[in-house]
């Protein structure tokens, strides 16, 4: 018994060092090296710049070389009154971009898998994609033109009918709604790949299975193809949710533009930054933002990603 349990024993598997899993992972780690490249050089390498937002920045003495004042960077918007509602208008507005967007793209690509025809389903996802390469200025002036009061083409229907013209540019409320369908519209063709290439990755014999056992398109959604987008639906969630506080300026700005009587529910903190920092732009007053930003979806993230991890560690990112 005592050899039968020497031998039990050095037949355990040891525990790998880091310089083994590294050897034995080497094809694995080469084909990430740009990939950690590109995130030393672009996201770990900039940290230290984090300083200006402290310094009173000017050129020649450089970040570290500027004077230090502490918070005072932080006061214009700290100070201005409206930080709790322009963060309230950029949150909600990005929960909505987060939820709509990720349903529609999750709908799209079930759509598409869905389609028997190779050539309908290849002409839909092209065309599909063409909003996402429109420049954000002339998406700003294809809404102009359709909502314009006077000449724009909805009021021009409307007058047609013998209706009321509507006048979106004076009424804050419209608003939300219009930024959030613009958003889809631009948005959801191409973050409906990542799902659609998941739905590729789900194995097909499971599929053919359950259809030999008579489940019908909606089963087959229901309990094959939705869980197998699980993992996929709450990573994209929690990386989403590190940007929930930074507003897409160019679609807000190119759109909505400098319209007072709109800013109450369409300024967001990148638009009034813009405009409080345009006549005499300062480094570290931008910075500061950012730094505020960052941290809140930090913590965002962090939070979420603690509650994910007690729900199911599979699905954590950490």
């Amino acid at each position: 018994m005592g050899t039968s349990a020497v031998a039990a024993g050095d037949s355990t598997p040891k525990k790998m060092t880091l310089w083994r899993q590294i050897v034995r992972n080497k094809t694995l780690i080469f084909m990430c090296l740009p990939a950690i490249a590109f995130f030393i050089a672009f996201a770990y390498a900039p940290m230290p710049g984090i300083y200006v937002a402290f310094v009173k920045y000017n050129y020649r003495d450089g970040i570290f070389g500027s004077k230090f004042v502490g918070l005072k960077n932080f006061e214009f918007l700290f100070q201005s009154g409206k930080l709790l509602e322009l963060t309230k208008n950029t949150v909600l507005y990005n929960i909505a971009f987060i939820l709509l967007g990720n349903f529609m793209a999750i709908f799209v690509a079930i759509l598409l898998n869905e389609m028997q025809s190779k050539m309908f389903k290849k002409v839909t996802q092209t065309m599909m994609f063409l909003p996402y390469f429109i420049s954000q200025v002339l998406v700003g002036l294809i809404v102009f033109n359709l909502l314009n009061y006077d000449t724009g083409f909805v009021n021009t229907i409307l007058t047609k009918f013998g209706m009321e013209r509507w006048g979106p540019y004076s009424d804050p409320n419209a608003w939300p709604v219009l930024l959030v369908i613009v958003y889809l519209w631009q948005q959801t063709g191409y973050s409906s790949v990542v799902y659609f290439a998941a739905i590729m990755g789900i194995d097909a014999e499971i599929v053919e299975a359950a259809r030999v056992d008579g489940a019908n398109g909606w089963q087959k959604i229901r309990y094959i193809i939705l869980p197998g987008l699980r993992p996929t639906i709450v990573i994209l969630l929690l990386f989403a949710l590190g940007g929930i506080v930074k507003g897409n300026f160019g679609l807000f700005y190119n759109i909505v533009g400098t319209n007072p009587i709109l800013y109450p529910t369409t300024d967001i903190i990148e638009t009034y930054v813009y405009r409080a920092t345009m006549t005499d732009f300062n480094f570290a007053t931008a910075s500061s933002v950012g730094l505020y930003q960052s941290i809140i979806g930090f913590l965002m993230v962090m939070a979420s990603n603690f509650v994910v991890k007690k729900i199911d560690p599979d699905y954590s990112l950490f």
